[in-house]
């Protein structure tokens, strides 16, 4: 499109590059939708598990702060090594979760809605409309410390207050070898939580589940339940009220046969580690993974949008031999539509923001006209549906995208 004259930008967004399949699609997307048609301004890290161990994971920490200084970043999926890739990519350390570290930094929350389009029917039938799921972006199993114990050693947690007073709580004692996790959170981290749900609920007047374990954790997910009350009797109620919306709490357990039988249309708030399980649930029970947006949004209004799945590895290592992959890129692609949205709702740029709404349009447009990559293929009910691979479909988004421009 010679004609087209392409969307400045003003301000740099933050740019975090991956691995494995979704680096070759994130590749992909910027040379054919993105480069033609937009002046594009990024400040780039790169996030590949080679590079994150070049630099002792340095870099992941410094693209979060640099997320912080421009408040919009999009990332690409990245591993999250384990032992078997240690021994693959010949790793210095298992480096921890780079989504980890960033969302220890930004703090915050993590808001997953799946994406719907015509011809995908979820696999609840019930559920008509999204479930959005709000996610604890710090804390818990993410921030762990953890240990293998051998066999009769004590186990004690060991408080030292600020006046070096000590409490000591026998966790157990071994009689053969175990493990042992110690985990965190802070009233301060919580509490940015709470806000962060309410106000979202208020922005989009959908009702607010919360969900932990508290009759267990008597403590730890009781401190959360409370939390969530006091902020809430304090100051929403009266906001949720006017609103004609409702904040209620209810146990994990009854949460998800609430989920399953209803139709829809609400946020559910959980803790970080309920949050990753639930959000894959809902997501692949709407129909796959890679049809789902992620934002995390800090305190300070900072945002970063990611695809809310892994790096599929099963598709780059048929793409590293040269076969044909067809890999859904959706999630990625709003991905970069969301944080293009945002940098251009903080800049006031309208036709960068008209742009990520249209290439939005563009990619559900093709999907419901039939044309897909596989996952989706073998689930659509559509009468007509061609089968394209992962490069296509992003072609047959630029067609699509060609016309509404």
């Amino acid at each position: 499109m010679a004609e087209f004259q392409k969307i400045p930008m003003k301000t740099p967004l933050v740019e975090m590059d991956g691995d494995e399949m979704t680096r070759v699609i994130w590749k992909m997307i910027k040379e054919i939708l993105l480069l033609p048609y937009i002046d594009l301004n990024t400040e780039y890290y790169d996030l590949g598990l080679e590079n994150r161990d070049k630099t002792n994971d340095q870099v992941t920490v410094d693209s979060a702060m640099a997320t912080k200084k421009y408040g919009v970043a999009v990332k690409c999926a990245t591993i999250t090594p384990n032992a078997a890739r240690m021994d693959e990519y010949h790793l210095k350390e298992m480096w921890k979760s780079p989504n980890g570290t960033i969302r220890a930094i930004l703090d915050g929350t993590v808001f997953r809605t799946p994406i719907l389009v015509r011809g995908i029917t979820p696999f609840i039938p019930g559920w008509r409309k999204p479930i959005t799921i709000a996610r604890h972006a710090y804390g818990d199993v993410y921030k762990n410390v953890e240990a293998q114990v051998p066999a009769g050693a004590k186990t004690e947690l060991l408080v030292t207050k600020a006046d070096g007073t000590e409490e000591k709580y026998l966790i157990h004692q071994f009689d053969g070898p175990g493990i042992i996790q110690g985990l965190h959170n802070t009233d301060k981290s919580i509490e940015s939580f709470a806000r962060s749900c309410f106000n979202f609920a208020l922005d989009m007047k959908q009702d607010l589940w919360f969900a932990t374990k508290d009759t267990i954790s008597k403590k730890y997910d009781h401190r959360f339940k409370d939390i969530f009350q006091d902020i809430f009797d304090r100051d929403y109620a009266g906001k949720f009220k006017e609103a004609g919306i409702e904040y209620f709490y209810t146990l994990i357990d009854d949460a998800v046969a609430r989920v399953i039988r209803s139709e829809g249309g609400f946020i559910w708030a959980c803790k970080n580690y309920d949050g990753d399980v639930m959000s894959d649930m809902v997501a692949t029970a709407f129909g796959s993974l890679a049809m789902m947006t992620s934002v995390l949004v800090a305190p300070d209004g900072t945002c970063e949008y990611e695809a809310a799945h892994g790096t599929v590895q099963r598709h780059y290592y048929k793409y590293l031999k040269g076969e044909t992959t067809s890999t859904n890129s959706v999630a990625t692609l709003f991905a970069w539509t969301g944080a293009l949205r945002k940098r251009g709702e903080l800049d006031g740029n309208e036709a960068l923001m008209t742009f990520a709404g249209k290439l939005e349009a563009a990619t559900l447009s093709t999907i419901e006209s039939g044309v897909m990559t596989g996952d989706l293929a073998s689930m659509s009910t559509l009468p007509e549906i061609k089968k394209v691979d992962t490069e296509g479909f992003l072609r047959a988004v630029d067609e699509k995208l060609r016309e509404m421009l």
